[in-house]
């Protein structure tokens, strides 16, 4: 029986797309299904939360610009509902509105520009990595305290 690497992506991963540009949709669905990854869409925010409270989603990809609800109230709506759910927001507006992690509440922010596969594939695989668990704090201390003692 084969076992799982840690470094080993989920592609049976539900990933759960939002936005209102139809192509731009079908496209990042074409893509991440050639991935191996199951995709629900949603056209806006309003589709979004139907679906989340429908079923379980590993991972959210949503557009910044759309109607009624931006990508910002979605994820601020999403992180009510399920913190744990990591969240890429896409957004043509990035530079121009200098969206990041630390002011979207989004787990990765990409550009819309010619590079936006390979940074999405990426961003993709990073979040639906599992996570290695973490060692206790007090094996780590221990030398520490030993090392300090006898100096």
């Amino acid at each position: 029986m084969a076992s799982r690497k840690s470094s080993e992506v989920n592609t049976q991963a539900r990933i759960l797309l939002v936005d209102d540009n139809t192509n731009g949709l079908k496209a990042r669905k074409t893509l991440l299904e050639e991935m191996g990854y199951r995709i629900a869409t949603g056209s806006n925010g309003e589709d979004a939360l139907d679906h989340f409270a429908k079923q379980k989603f590993e991972l959210v990809i949503t557009d910044y610009k759309m109607p009624r609800m931006d990508g910002l109230e979605l994820i601020a709506q999403l992180r009510k509902r399920a913190p744990e759910v990591p969240i890429i927001l896409i957004s043509g507006y990035v530079d121009t509105l200098g969206l990041n992690e630390d002011n979207t509440g989004a787990d990765a922010v990409i550009q819309k520009s010619a590079n936006e596969v390979s940074h999405l594939t990426r961003a993709v695989a990073r979040l639906l990595r599992p996570k290695a668990p973490r060692k206790p704090a007090a094996s780590h201390t221990a030398p520490l305290k030993a090392r300090r003692t006898s100096v």
